[in-house]
């Protein structure tokens, strides 16, 4: 047993020199699973990896499929430097280069020819072998006992690698179209060749948020990813309970601490508007103020929740996030006021009603804008306005309970003053 897992070590050892390894992810908005191909030739799988990608994953998300183990250790593993301890390493300082004796790799204590021992800084150092890459780091390590040898599939989930669509929306006057990237992102030093991709969007819990998990570097690589490879597209898969799926065609490289952008979604704009807006609340006070430059569109397609930028004869205009939304829903923002469309807002006491103690029970408002534009066009306004009370009765509309929305449209135009109005009957009898 003894040989059996130094040999198992030393496999893992180079494996931590190499820059890639085989895996396929389900990549989600907020953490991945990754699924990596494994083969034990022995009864003794020993996995290290680097703290940080350690400390990115999920813990208790292991989970090992095809091969069946007797139990796991997990325990953090010394350093590069510390298997030098004892050994000759070479101290470059003041242009001249002396052997020295390694006595301690935690703070880097060193002894010289005549005995004396004093502390060095890591570059300073010079090594007979290549170091791997943060060599001072510690690394962590799951030893496994198998009840026999053979291939298998680890997954676990991990916060390094994430994903999120990002969209431009070009507008002029001829029309707009709405282009979509996405960009996948590995914030560790671990590289992966990935075979088989799916990207998940939708609202996705897991229970257990803590990191520091379980993570295997995979003994079987896969072939590099050549320059002349063609990227990889995207393409829908459907709806998963509520989740959307996309898969990317092709397997491509993910490098460390990288971001990969790949063109993801062409959706068709069913409809787009420009318009000057003002989402506000019913009070009984006197306003004033600008209206705000908004956007109404609808797609296609279902839209993944994400950053957008606008572009307006191929100027940027402003940026927005918008959310999750289904296919044919609509998305409206605003991307700042517009100093050129003012409006003032008046309310007036119509009617009220009072019960027989004197408590009132019913009031009438008339609300009042009067817009403003100093445009050489016209412009389509649109106020929306929110009313809270038992009943609420807006202009000729049916009456409903807690939350009534009263909204005024009206095409305001250039260089002229215009004003709309609109009843509200509160009932709380």
């Amino acid at each position: 047993m003894k040989s059996a897992f130094s040999t198992v070590l030393t496999v893992a050892a180079a494996l931590a020199t190499t820059t890639a390894h085989a895996a396929d992810l389900r990549i989600y908005p907020s953490f991945s699973e990754v699924r990596e191909p494994i083969t034990a030739s022995t009864t003794t799988l020993n996995i290290t990896l680097p703290l940080d990608t350690w400390q990115n994953i999920l813990s208790g998300s292991l989970d090992l499929d095809g091969l069946s183990f007797t139990q796991a250790i997990q325990k953090q593993e010394a350093n590069w430097l510390s298997s030098l301890e004892g050994k000759t390493v070479y101290l470059k300082r003041d242009g001249k280069t002396e052997p020295v004796t390694l006595i301690r790799a935690r703070d880097l204590l060193v002894k010289d020819a005549q005995g004396r021992y004093f502390n060095a800084r890591y570059e300073e150092l010079q090594f007979d072998t290549l170091p791997p890459t943060n060599a001072q780091a510690p690394t962590q390590s799951v030893t496994y006992t198998l009840a026999q040898p053979g291939k298998g599939t680890l997954s676990y989930l991990t916060r390094a690698v994430t994903w999120t669509p990002r969209y431009t929306l070009k507008a002029s006057a001829a029309g707009a179209q709405l282009g979509a990237l996405a960009d996948i992102r590995n914030t560790t030093e671990q590289a992966y060749e990935v075979q088989n991709t799916e990207l998940y969007a939708g609202d996705v819990n897991v229970q257990n948020q803590q990191e520091a998990g379980y993570m295997m570097r995979d003994v079987a690589m896969a072939a590099p990813i050549t320059t002349s490879a063609p990227a990889p597209k995207i393409e829908s898969q459907g709806e998963l309970r509520g989740l959307y799926r996309y898969a990317l065609t092709t397997p491509f490289t993910l490098p460390a601490n990288s971001v990969v952008t790949l063109p993801f979604l062409t959706p068709k704009l069913t409809t787009f508007d420009r318009y000057a807006g003002l989402n506000t609340y019913f009070g009984t006070e006197p306003r004033d103020g600008h209206l705000g430059r908004s956007y109404r569109l609808k797609a296609d397609q279902r839209l993944p929740g994400g950053p957008l930028t606008v572009r307006e004869e191929g100027r940027i205009v402003g940026q927005t996030t918008i959310p999750e939304t289904r296919e044919g829903g609509s998305v409206d923002f605003t991307l700042g006021e517009d100093p050129d469309l003012a409006y003032t807002r008046s309310v007036q006491q119509t009617a009220q009603i009072r019960d027989a103690k004197g408590n009132v029970t019913k009031t009438t408002y008339r609300v009042t804008y009067a817009f403003e534009s100093s445009k050489d066009r016209a412009v389509r306004a649109e106020v929306t306005e929110r009313v809270g009370g038992r009943l609420i009765i807006i202009d000729s509309a049916a009456p409903v309970k807690n939350q009534g929305v009263a909204t005024l449209k009206v095409d305001v135009p250039a260089k002229s003053k215009i004003s709309r109005s609109f009843t509200v009957v509160i009932d709380n009898s």
